[in-house]
């Protein structure tokens, strides 16, 4: 929000630079995101008298003797503007100075004349007509007469002001206008505020024909209206128009300019209604009919829903309710009679409202704050008063003031000086508790105990709902920050910090992922049930089982994930379409899983690990040594096992994770049909190579041990045998490596280095060679042990196997 600094002065008398200003306005809690200094862009330009102006021959210019005061009497300076003459006062920018844009001015010849600088319109000063009258027209700026050669023109057209660009917070709307910035100015500066003007004279006229009727108390609680005739509509005074232009706003004329006016001043949305353009005398505030449309004064065209609040003339909307009015009634040059509206509506309707339509307005963004009823009524009078104060109308007494029956007081507490100190954690003295309170305007009384107080806080400060801990607030901010002392809490004691275990193993398995290649990803919690339909998830699978969300940010993100598959899968699409066309991903991540349908508690948030691989140089293989290193980071072995009913990926080339015996995920390359249904390039050579991964990590959590036990490098090397078995086919290489660790406690470590398949084996077998390592301990195996071991290892796996060493 932008205050002028001249602005402020009206209602505090200021003691202080801008630049201190905005020391202590941040110091009592608002931010000053930038204190814009309107004449900083201009130096060495002042008010210059043309003395002597002669024109130039064969040229469009002339050559004037210019009176600058206290820089020269006689400076030569060549101008081309059509509307110069001799005795004008008009800004002269000499030589070396600056103008808005960083543009900057120098001696030079100009047409072969020596010209000492250049005579400015309001134009090359950054000004318009708003902020300056004759500030467009096209030529010099031709200044008053009485203004002194000399003057820096800051000072003349205005420009030595400040503007504060505030952010006010959601808990603060009541500082969303220059008299709420001006109050916490006089209590931050311990001065009185004045408080501007809201009287006015009513006169004997009325109109029996207008009524006023409120059908949604609920989204509208007070709302006020007020007849006016007699209206003359035409320019607002250079004053108003000023503090507009200030504040970014164009004047369009005395009646419009009012509402603007109040809106920034007061902090309350104004509207006019002109009643000529009305069907009827009837105003009815109500929810809109289903489809019903409105084109608002900015010439769109919206169609609403019973959720939108609307402005009715009996028959149709006229205005969309805190957020603009409507084209139909609008305020034109020919309006003589007019309605005034000053209203509080429910800020979470206007906010859905002006986001559900795309249309944030002015209004819209104060409402969606909150507005007082106490403003609501100080906006209404203070637009009366400049009606009658600008001469463009008359105030009736017709009138109507329609109410939901909210108290017209303010909020009253009983607090302690001590229970505020309880929760600052300092002393602070009741005399400055008490000071504090009142220089905010609350209502205090202290008790004959000299502690207890009863208060009653301004009918603008409806933030203030839960006693000491507000006004504790209240009195730091004006107090002072620096005063608190770092302290312990009484149960508080000095602890080591750092991680807890939990969050130690999620950055192993993150620092695990890295280490074998894989950049971590950040996705969205949402998506929508195209992006289960992408996976060829069944209707009925558990996956299907989703939150849905009421109000979705977006027709892509209707639902929380049930999966991080299509997540990454997005993610490997978007690379594969900008030319990345390999690369490795993971996330650590929840998914949800609702506990019943339809939703009536929080769902289980449920980690898991999704991984994705793809590009030329990925296979099964590869993203298995992955998955395999993870489980070596956790002191534990994953092993695998064929999955050939997982819907997304490829039947043949897919596998279960196994921990322990137990199944904790899944990974394994995305499945053809899958693949060809993704839009992705046709030059991509990595389109038919994308591996995805899942891995439950509560489950593959709770498996792993907690610590890991480290033991002494071996000092004998281990002896390795080679064994060349012969299976059915569909015997996995994985089964057959478990069951001989299982036969053997001494073999530590077994490696697939050959598949053989021929006539001589027959159809539906083949062949497997492994190497076998056998690890001694304090003394060397002998051949005899060795030859133990195998003989073992060969019964075990024709036991259970029904697999023989091939002759």
């Amino acid at each position: 929000m932008k205050v002028p600094f001249s602005w402020l002065k009206q209602y505090v008398e200021i003691d202080v630079t801008a630049e201190e200003l905005e020391k202590k306005l941040f110091d009592c809690g608002f931010e000053v995101e930038e204190l814009i200094d309107l004449s900083a862009d201009i130096d060495k330009v002042v008010v210059g008298v043309v003395s002597e102006c002669v024109p130039q021959e064969g040229t469009h210019l002339h050559i004037c003797k210019v009176d600058c005061g206290e820089y020269g009497h006689d400076i030569q300076i060549s101008t081309g503007a059509p509307n110069v003459y001799e005795g004008m006062h008009t800004p002269a920018a000499l030589d070396g100075s600056t103008l808005p844009g960083g543009v900057k001015i120098k001696a030079k010849p100009l047409m072969g004349v020596e010209s000492n600088g250049m005579l400015c319109s309001g134009e090359e000063l950054g000004l318009n007509e708003d902020l300056y009258p004759g500030a467009e027209v096209y030529g010099l700026l031709d200044l008053p007469k009485d203004t002194v050669p000399g003057t820096p023109i800051q000072q003349v057209v205005g420009l030595d002001d400040y503007i504060f660009d505030i952010a006010v917070t959601s808990n603060r709307p009541d500082c969303q206008s220059v008299l709420g910035i001006a109050r916490e100015v006089a209590a931050v500066l311990g001065k009185p505020l004045k408080m501007p003007a809201i009287d006015y004279t009513e006169s004997d006229t009325t109109d029996p024909r207008l009524s006023i009727t409120v059908e949604a108390p609920d989204l509208c609680p007070r709302y006020i209206g007020h007849y006016v005739h007699n209206i003359t509509p035409g320019p607002s005074p250079r004053w108003m128009r000023r503090q507009l232009a200030l504040c970014g706003l164009r004047s369009i004329s005395n009646v419009v300019d009012i509402t603007n006016y109040v809106m920034l001043e007061i902090g309350q949305p104004m509207h006019a209604f002109d009643m000529d353009t009305l069907e009827s005398c009837q105003i009815i505030v109500r929810r809109a009919k289903d489809g019903e449309e409105i084109t608002t004064l900015d010439g769109k065209e919206f169609k609403l829903t019973p959720n939108n609040l609307v402005i009715c003339d009996g028959s149709k909307p006229v205005a969309l309710a805190g957020v603009m009015g409507g084209l139909n009634s609008e305020i034109k040059d020919t309006t003589t009679q007019l309605l005034f509206e000053s209203a509080k509506f429910a800020r979470d309707n206007i906010r859905k409202t002006a986001r559900g339509l795309g249309q944030n307005t002015d209004a819209s963004s104060h409402y969606e704050k909150g507005i007082s009823e106490y403003t609501t009524e100080l906006g209404m009078a203070r637009a009366l008063h400049l009606i009658q104060e600008l001469g463009c109308g008359e105030v009736t007494a017709t009138h109507f003031d329609c109410s939901a029956g909210a108290p017209r007081e303010g909020k009253k507490f009983t607090a302690t000086i001590s229970g505020i100190n309880a929760i600052l954690g300092i002393t602070v003295p009741t005399d400055a508790v008490l000071d504090i309170l009142r220089r905010l305007q609350f209502e205090v009384e202290l008790q004959a105990d000299g502690d207890t107080m009863e208060v009653t806080a301004p009918r603008w400060r409806e933030d203030i709902e839960i006693g000491e801990p507000d006004l504790a607030e209240e009195v730091i901010r004006e107090y002072g920050y620096e005063h608190i002392k770092p302290t312990f809490l009484k149960a508080a004691q000095v602890t080591t910090g750092g991680l807890t275990t939990v969050q130690k193993a999620r950055a192993k398995a993150k620092r695990a992922m890295c280490a074998q290649g894989f950049y971590e990803a950040e996705t969205l919690a949402f998506y929508a049930d195209a992006d289960l339909d992408m996976l060829h998830i069944a209707p009925d699978a558990p996956e299907r089982n989703v939150i849905r969300i009421l109000n979705p940010i977006s027709s892509n993100l209707t639902i929380m994930r049930s999966l991080l598959a299509p997540s990454l899968l997005n993610v490997v699409v978007e690379n594969l379409k900008k030319g990345n066309n390999d690369g490795r991903l993971f996330e650590l991540s929840n998914i949800y899983i609702p506990k019943q349908q339809p939703v009536t508690e929080l769902p289980e948030e449920r980690l898991h690990l999704g991984f994705a691989a793809w590009g030329d140089g990925e296979d099964f293989f590869a993203v298995k040594g992955a998955v395999e290193a993870l489980g070596a980071a956790f002191g534990t072995d994953l092993t695998v096992e064929r999955a050939a009913d997982v819907a997304w990926l490829h039947p043949g080339i897919a596998a279960y994770i196994l921990c322990k015996g137990e199944r904790i995920g899944v990974f394994g390359k995305l499945a053809n049909d899958v693949t060809a249904e993704l839009k992705l390039p046709k030059d991509s050579r990595s389109n038919q190579n994308i591996y995805l991964g899942e891995i439950d990590w509560p489950k593959f959590y709770d498996l792993v041990p907690k610590a890991l036990h480290y033991t002494p490098i071996p000092e004998l090397a281990p002896v390795q045998r080679d064994l060349a078995l012969v299976a059915p086919e569909e015997t996995e290489c994985g089964a057959l490596m478990a069951e001989m660790q299982r036969a053997c406690k001494q073999l530590t470590k077994v490696e697939l280095f050959d598949i053989y398949r021929g006539e001589k084996l027959g159809a539906g077998r083949k062949s497997m060679a492994f190497s076998l390592y056998f690890q001694p301990g304090e003394k060397a195996f002998t051949p005899e042990e060795i030859d133990r071991f195998i003989k073992k290892i060969l019964g075990n796996l024709k036991f259970k196997l029904g697999i023989e060493i091939r002759e």
